[in-house]
């Protein structure tokens, strides 16, 4: 996934304009990430305003939309944007060319506009899910979801969740150690636990040195037995007040936590190096390849042998473009 287009459009949110920018349009192939070309792509080519009148000029027409290995949305001021049905026919050509669509925030509206979002999963800011219900029946909405991904169609949550979205795809795309890299140029976290509820959670008084120190301690213990007591025990809180605690650190559960973190730790692990499936599974904490595999297919959607193998074929290939080749930039649509 080396060519991201991002759909233009007036009133277009330029935090999530931004946003794209910064995971995919900036060469970071020093740190060890991929090269990626970036298409800017409007209707007709033409300029357009986002909101506070940001003006950015395009690269490419509509066409580029389906020439590329991912599009991108960004969300808008309010969602119902004036866009043409060209807009919409664009986006259908390209998801019906096999190209993974992705909207952040209130994007998704262009997507049910679209007719891309009918007899699927998919969230928006807290503050629109009533109307994503609403306006489109068949949507199935998961309302405190940070973001979505069914069928190769990605919908997110408001602002900073479209942030862990493109991380989230560029990770799916390219592996953990590429995301973290990303992420850590950022200065953000590779990946966010909870759901759209934590920004709103009551934070800690104080003592978050103390849930950070034992955050760390965990994840140098993932291979053995952690439990609620054992994390509570480190911190000298008791288990209810930890577990208070930690959610509102975190946005999840202990259990949830550990978990997410084992199977981080076995795909890292799986990509970066040559060990066994069963040496992976005792080093990460689920103890048994059985128990691994079981896991690792409710989670990813795949073996762990085969996501091995697909970041081995991703690594093998050339370092410049890899997925179909784009549009000249005078491409008009």
């Amino acid at each position: 996934m080396r060519t991201i287009a991002v759909l233009l459009y007036d009133g277009m949110r330029a935090f999530d304009f931004g946003v794209i920018t910064e995971v995919w349009g900036v060469d970071r192939s020093g740190a060890g990430v991929p090269r990626f070309d970036l298409l800017r792509c409007s209707e007709r080519r033409r300029t357009v305003t986002a909101e506070a009148g940001v003006g950015v000029r395009p690269t490419h027409g509509l066409v580029g939309l389906a020439a590329a290995d991912l599009v991108v949305i960004p969300g808008s001021t309010v969602p119902d944007p004036p866009v043409s049905e060209r807009l919409f026919a664009a986006l259908r050509r390209a998801r019906s060319a096999g190209v993974p669509v992705a909207a952040l925030c209130a994007g998704a509206f262009l997507l049910g506009r679209a007719g891309l979002l009918e007899d699927r999963r998919a969230t928006t800011h807290w503050m629109l899910v009533d109307r994503l219900k609403h306006e489109f029946p068949l949507v199935r909405v998961e309302p405190d979801a940070l973001f979505v991904a069914d069928g190769g169609v990605y919908t997110s949550a408001g602002t900073a969740a479209g942030i862990d979205l493109c991380l989230h795809l560029v990770r799916e795309a390219h592996g953990t150690e590429v995301a973290a890299a990303v992420a850590r140029r950022m200065v953000t976290p590779p990946h966010r636990e909870g759901g759209q509820r934590q920004p709103h959670s009551r934070r800690p008084a104080g003592g978050d040195d103390v849930l950070y120190a034992t955050v760390a301690w965990a994840r140098e213990r993932l291979a053995g037995r952690l439990t609620v007591r054992e994390l509570a025990a480190q911190a000298h809180m008791s288990e209810r007040t930890f577990a208070r605690r930690f959610a509102e650190l975190t946005g999840t559960t202990v259990l949830r936590w550990i978990h997410q973190q084992r199977l981080q730790r076995a795909q890292l692990l799986l990509e970066s190096t040559d060990l066994t499936v069963e040496v992976i599974a005792q080093r990460s904490g689920f103890g048994s390849a059985l128990a691994l595999r079981r896991q690792f297919g409710k989670a990813i959607g795949t073996t762990p042998s085969a996501y091995r193998a697909a970041f081995q074929a991703l690594g093998s290939r050339a370092p410049q473009h890899a997925g179909r080749s784009g549009p000249g930039p005078g491409a008009t649509s």
